[in-house]
């Protein structure tokens, strides 16, 4: 019998059905545990009324949800914005082989293995006036500086800590992409006389595509879903500008105990995850569609 001809063995599925059976578990019991909360009104453990759709529309009209909602589209745009390109020129610039290169991969992975607490209570101490070296040297500098007290500050301050703490990712993504392009397409552009951006361009920056897809949607999701980080920082402030949405949604679940408006908003965040990143990942094939010249000169 051929290879074409011979039946697949589906057997293998069984050795992985118990990983898909508690992940299917442990993901649809809380989910259908919220979809219960988001519908009825909790008075008392053994008291609760059906209210339908009650909760989705009071939370679609909270204006403090329209709030965080815009603080965090503009947090996570900004986020792709600044280290997408920064994650790609760090991978450009880092060495190919040799002792320099893990060297320099240990490096950039460091920040990846500081936890989300630490990295606020880093920030936190590196921002202050008094002892942090940043908030002491702006100080210094005529700078008045203060990451508790301006919402200016503070916004920046969170948007450069997750700069510092998740470029690195990108950067590893990156490099990981340029390291499988085959040695014949540098060849070719040398034969040519192909200029570094002319070989960036054309060879390096298409081939990358696949992985910077997985690094846009990695951290557009969790930057959408940041909250340990400015909670240690600033803890939302001043006011409520780094109140994202995961904050809100604790306020309103921990805080105030609102477990039906809390869990409605939990299934309409959910939601607006899906379908942003529904959207940008068709966006990028697209793009990538759309660019039959660079794909052919690739």
């Amino acid at each position: 019998m051929s290879a074409a001809n011979k039946p697949l063995n589906q057997k293998a599925w069984f050795l992985i059905l118990p990983v898909i059976l508690c992940v299917a578990f442990s993901a649809i019991v809380p989910l259908m545990t919220v979809v219960n909360y988001s519908v009825q009104d909790i008075i008392s453990p053994e008291r609760r009324i059906f209210v339908g759709t009650e909760w989705f529309v009071q939370v679609m009209r909270d204006e403090d949800l329209h709030g965080a909602l815009l603080r965090q589209l503009v947090f996570s745009l900004s986020v792709l914005l600044v280290e997408i390109p920064l994650g790609v020129l760090l991978a450009l610039s880092m060495p190919a082989q040799g002792w320099k290169s893990s060297a320099v991969l240990v490096t950039v992975a460091l920040s990846l293995l500081i936890p989300w607490n630490v990295v606020g209570t880093i920030w936190q101490i590196y921002c202050r006036d008094d002892i942090g070296l940043l908030g002491h040297t702006l100080q210094q500098l005529g700078i008045d500086y203060s990451y508790t007290g301006n919402a200016t500050h503070a916004w920046l301050t969170v948007l450069v800590m997750d700069v510092w703490h998740w470029t690195p990712l990108v950067a590893l993504l990156g490099y990981a992409g340029l390291r499988s392009i085959p040695d014949a397409y540098y060849q070719a552009a040398r034969i040519d006389g192909a200029s570094k951006f002319a070989v960036f361009r054309y060879i390096q920056l298409p081939k990358m595509r696949g992985v910077l897809m997985i690094a846009v949607l990695l951290r557009f999701m969790d930057s959408f879903m940041i909250y340990t980080e400015p909670f240690v920082l600033t803890g939302g402030g001043p006011g409520d500008s780094t109140t994202f949405l995961s904050q809100y949604l604790t306020q309103k679940a921990v805080g105030q105990f609102d477990l039906g408006p809390a869990a409605a908003f939990s299934l309409i965040y959910f939601l607006i995850i899906l379908l942003l990143c529904f959207i940008l990942y068709n966006w990028m094939q697209n793009v990538g569609t759309q660019n039959p010249e660079e794909n052919g000169h690739a």
